[in-house]
């Protein structure tokens, strides 16, 4: 069967629409993957005519149309032209699309969701207080709290960075008290999921430590030696190829020549660093734990380009192929 893969057009007044639909033209050329843009339909058709021309794009009807590439089918009012960055009308409407695309998902009406990047900050300006994040809302959504964030990606010599955060969206001062087995044990069996998710062979998952040089013997403080590596030995109790706690400085090299094929980090930047700086144009953000497929590209709503035509879309790009490829492997 023919999979459906929904894609949440994010803040419209960033940069989602025009990757999105250069990510989709790419995608024109093979494979028989159906394709739903949640979003606003005049929105998608003047970014379509502007960035992807001969893209055979269909309003939606039914799952059971004719067709690859549709767009709309949400309720809500259609969105006035030129809506200035950080506008209310957009966040919400970002958000709504959110929504949607997680209840598709969650009726098993499409087979994975790839999501655009919002404004954070428009979106909390626009009323909602609580948010956090999109892996947070849709952690909420689907009624689980047992959610890991991956980002991966590959460098020009397509050697792979898959990174694992234990923590995500916090101030650094936060970090330690938050850094519990319970997390710790969640990040790791879910890199090691994923890793047999995407087909590969061994599953071998590096820990970092915190602090720098894994602690040094408790020198340079002590979560090592009392929380990271007492979980460590009770993952590879429960049969789990789990190496660490190493330092942060160096496990990424190791990773990237293939040593490890997951690095689980302890926090956002420890982890999002060094995987930028080897896939900045191809990362891709991977919610694990969800019971259903979610992708987005590694990037932000880069108001400041929107509608400018030279956004890279090959983060988007590689979002969309991660979807079709776990969706494809799940069936």
């Amino acid at each position: 069967m023919t999979g459906w893969i929904g894609i949440a057009l994010g803040d419209v007044t960033g940069i989602g629409p025009e990757v999105t639909l250069k990510a989709l033209a790419a995608e024109a050329a093979g494979g028989n993957e159906r394709y739903r843009l949640i979003g606003d339909p005049a929105i998608v058709a003047a970014a379509a005519r502007k960035f992807a021309p001969g893209l055979a794009l269909k309003p939606f009807s039914g799952y059971d149309a004719p067709g690859r590439f549709f767009v709309g089918g949400e309720t809500g009012s259609a969105l006035p032209e030129n809506l200035p960055a950080g506008s209310p009308a957009a966040a919400n409407a970002a958000l709504a699309w959110l929504r949607a695309g997680a209840e598709g998902c969650l009726r098993g009406e499409l087979d994975a969701l790839v999501t655009a990047p919002v404004n954070k900050e428009a979106i909390i300006r626009a009323g909602h207080d609580g948010f956090t994040g999109q892996t947070e809302f849709l952690s909420a959504l689907a009624g689980t709290d047992r959610t890991v964030m991956m980002l991966l990606g590959r460098d020009e010599r397509n050697r792979w960075l898959r990174v694992a955060l234990v923590t995500t969206h916090l101030a650094i001062q936060s970090v330690p008290s938050r850094i519990t087995p319970a997390k710790i044990e969640l990040a790791i069996e879910k890199a090691a999921a994923a890793c047999r998710d995407l087909g590969l062979p061994q599953a071998r998952i590096a820990v970092c430590g915190l602090n720098p040089h894994a602690g040094e013997g408790g020198e340079f403080g002590d979560e090592e030696i009392r929380v990271i590596a007492p979980t460590i030995r009770a993952a590879r109790q429960r049969g789990l190829e789990v190496t660490g706690p190493l330092s942060g400085d160096t496990v990424f090299h190791y990773a990237l020549r293939g040593d490890y094929d997951a690095v689980v980090a302890m926090y956002h930047d420890q982890g999002l660093a060094p995987l930028k700086a080897v896939a900045f144009d191809t990362g891709v953000n991977w919610t694990l734990g969800l019971p259903f497929i979610r992708t987005s590209p590694d990037h932000g709503t880069a108001c400041d380009i929107a509608g400018k035509g030279i956004a890279n879309p090959a983060s988007m790009i590689a979002a969309v192929r991660l979807a079709k490829q776990l969706a494809q492997n799940r069936k």
